[in-house]
């Protein structure tokens, strides 16, 4: 009963939680001399990082799942990813929390997955997450049963129950003790459940085959319909780029000559290169942005949206032939090739939005910083990228454009954009000294396809 009461409590009043790499994972280094677990020997930054919580936790294999049958043991699961803001919050908060592990450890067997290297376990417990809770993100915390089966998911938990949310050390005590007094109706709720999502799993022999050109038409007519055509984009906060659906407007474009697929692709293109998801100093596409007029993103940097969007822009320049096109184009490879290039020459995976405990503080600026390194050629830099002593996130700023910066660009002379030029590599260079967010340096087959491509 008590499990139930949790259950429609985190239903009602659970908001959506986003994900969503040079940096410290490891926010108390005592923490590394203490405890020591079985994620020690794996090769994911994400899970190295979590070696040394007090959490027992195990990778995803033979040992952990044998272990909890064993033990007649549920498992607790946890996905998530090394450039995942609230993966770090919730393991400063919970996993590197002594007594919440303590409980973790009485009553699960606890199992830590990358998402990136297990691609596969995601989409399935993502299926049930999103199938029980009406939404989706990472941390993913998913309850098994010793067959695997999911019982119970969500996302992100505070460590204590506040604001008629509960907390997760009383969600693990209210598990743990309902598996032990009822696990008869727990495990047979697992079962349907898990037949459920089975059957959203599959794929019907009758909808495979060639799609059709009336299929593909209706696609793009049922995208149009959820455009934002005064911000860009797809839908309301948050927004992710959407990189190939904004693709196949430009291939409906080229095939039909509606000129409202070309339109629509460019307002998103522009309102994002304009916007913080685009890094203006130093290049390259953050995840998404936390607010529908693209100006605050959640900062972390992935190798797939880049590579996705490159193609994009490419394919917008090559019908528009628009220059500011192919200066994205440019600093977004130039992101890749000076930040996540290894010397081999693979890709790396992402970096990460934090640095020094705080989310984009490697990004943004105060307008006296900005004052101080520029000198005379601050306020001309400032009216461009939208500086004010205010500010616009959390008193710092993130520099942006807007249209009125395209139209005082224009009245710029060559000499004022060089000066503007010099000022975006002297914050670069400033910037670079700052304690850098973390680099997830997975190499992925198929992420590097897409980036080479």
């Amino acid at each position: 009963m008590k499990l139930a009461v949790i259950l429609l409590t985190f239903l009602l009043v659970s908001p959506y939680c986003y994900t969503a790499e040079k940096g410290e994972l490891m926010s108390d280094s005592t923490l590394e001399k203490k405890f020591t677990n079985k994620l020690v020997g794996e090769n994911s930054p994400y899970l190295l990082s979590h070696a040394h919580n007090p959490v027992n936790w195990y990778p995803w294999g033979d040992e952990a799942l044998k272990k909890a049958k064993d033990e007649d043991k549920p498992i607790f699961l946890s996905i998530g990813y090394s450039a995942c803001h609230w993966c770090h919050v919730m393991e400063r908060e919970s996993f590197e929390n002594e007594q919440i592990a303590a409980i973790l450890n009485k009553y699960f067997i606890s199992i830590k997955v990358d998402r990136e290297q297990r691609p596969d376990l995601d989409q399935i417990y993502m299926t049930f997450t999103q199938a029980m809770t009406g939404h989706g993100g990472w941390p993913m915390s998913v309850f098994l049963t010793p067959d695997l089966k999911p019982f119970y998911a969500g996302t992100y938990f505070p460590p204590t129950s506040q604001y008629g949310r509960v907390g997760f050390e009383q969600l693990i005590i209210e598990i743990g003790e309902a598996y032990k007094e009822d696990k008869e109706n727990i495990v047979a709720s697992a079962d349907n459940i898990f037949s459920q999502i089975n059957d959203r799993l599959k794929v019907s022999e009758e909808n495979s085959g060639e799609l059709s050109e009336e299929y593909i038409s209706n696609a793009a007519n049922a995208l149009m319909g959820t455009f934002d055509h005064q911000f860009g984009g797809f839908g309301h906060a948050p927004k992710f780029p959407h990189a190939t659906e904004l693709a196949l407007f430009l291939c409906m474009y080229n095939k039909t000559d509606t000129k409202l697929y070309l339109e629509s692709t460019e307002k998103a293109l522009n309102a994002m290169a304009d916007g913080g998801i685009y890094d203006q100093i130093g290049g390259g596409f953050a995840r998404y942005s936390t607010d529908e007029r693209w100006l605050v993103p959640h900062f972390e940097k992935m190798l797939y949206d880049n590579g996705l969007l490159v193609q994009t822009y490419a394919d917008a320049y090559q019908i528009t032939k628009n220059d500011y096109y192919k200066e994205i184009i440019h600093g977004t490879l130039d992101f890749i090739l000076t930040e996540l290039t290894d010397e081999s020459g693979g890709f790396y995976s992402a970096l990460d939005a934090d640095s020094e405990g705080e989310e984009g503080k490697f990004y943004v600026w105060d307008k006296s910083e900005i004052d101080k390194i520029l000198g005379d050629d601050a306020s001309l830099f400032c009216d461009l990228f939208n500086v004010s002593e205010k500010g616009n996130f959390e008193g710092k700023n993130i520099l942006h454009k807007t249209e009125i910066s395209h139209k005082l660009y224009d009245t710029f002379t060559d000499v004022e954009k060089n000066k503007i030029k010099s000022s975006i590599k002297k914050l670069y260079d400033a910037r670079a000294k700052r304690i850098r967010p973390l680099t997830d340096d997975k190499i992925l087959t198929s992420w590097n396809g897409m980036a080479l491509s």
